[in-house]
């Protein structure tokens, strides 16, 4: 087999989650060229990719402080690599599907795997309307959002029509949102299991928060809570089927899903792909 000359691109953000990888990369001798995407621009006319794969490892979520350009950005980047043929980890599809929540619940749907109950608004106004039919407690959730932001509970319909008349709702960056029942956790905690190439990674369990939406488990991804518990478990195997096909339909090469187990009925309910 013949080795392509060209090298492998890292698309990334964080100044320092990818040190290891980058290190390791060098510890290999493998090519490779550092894609900052705080510094990055394309030329659309140019037609021929000089990587031999992109790896985008950009999250989909403009949370804690980044810029919600970043997303869009790369939203445009991924389909160029697309139009050219090339080779990508994580490509425009499976972006798309990670930044949009509305988009997230369509594939869980046509999947026939369960997800907490919603309606998809385009204004603060529709939020009264959306939550009939919804069993309260019910979540306010931006469409493209993430480490829990923007992201608001309400118990009863009188605090959502408040909220909407005093105008504290806010939708997030393309103005779309999720009224979204919000289902009590069995045993106060939530489950995310990651997957590379069909391969189950990880399964931690991170404890339900009543002060914050905010379950990234990552270093420094959750300031606000740094003592956030993190346990390591062994998804059943209906689960990671599930997972398996949810990342599979969305296009994602290396991801998560999470998940909560309802205490109103036992079973399983998902509500994120990462």
């Amino acid at each position: 087999m013949v080795m392509s000359e060209k090298p492998i691109a890292i698309l990334y953000e964080h100044p320092w989650w990818f040190e290891p990888l980058f290190a390791e990369l060098d510890r290999r001798q493998v090519a490779y060229e550092r894609l900052h995407v705080g510094d990055h621009l394309y030329d659309p006319a140019q037609r021929e990719c000089p990587y031999a794969l992109v790896v985008n490892r950009v999250s989909a979520f403009p949370s804690n402080g980044r810029q919600p350009r970043i997303v869009l950005y790369v939203q445009q980047y991924l389909a160029h690599l697309e139009s050219i043929g090339a080779g990508v980890v994580n490509g425009y599809r499976s972006y798309l599907v990670g930044a949009s929540t509305a988009m997230q619940l369509d594939l869980l749907e046509r999947l026939g795997v369960r997800y907490p109950s919603a309606r998809v608004i385009h204004d603060s106004s529709q939020a009264v309307r959306a939550s009939a039919g919804l069993a309260f407690p019910i979540l306010i959730k931006p469409n493209i959002g993430g480490s829990g932001a923007g992201i608001l509970r309400f118990e009863t319909v009188e605090e959502l029509a408040l909220a909407v008349e005093i105008g504290t709702i806010d939708l997030g960056i393309d103005h779309i949102g999720l009224v979204q029942e919000c289902l009590p956790a069995r045993g106060d905690h939530i489950c995310r299991v990651e997957i590379l190439g069909g391969q189950v990674l990880y399964g931690i369990r991170l404890p339900v928060s009543s002060e914050s939406f905010n379950y990234c488990p990552a270093d420094g991804c959750n300031i606000e809570n740094p003592e956030l518990a993190v346990e390591a478990f062994s998804p059943p195997a209906e689960i990671v089927e599930d997972v398996s096909q949810i990342l599979a339909a969305a296009g994602v090469d290396l991801g998560s899903v999470e998940y909560l187990v309802s205490d109103r009925d036992g079973r399983a309910y998902y509500y994120d792909i990462n």
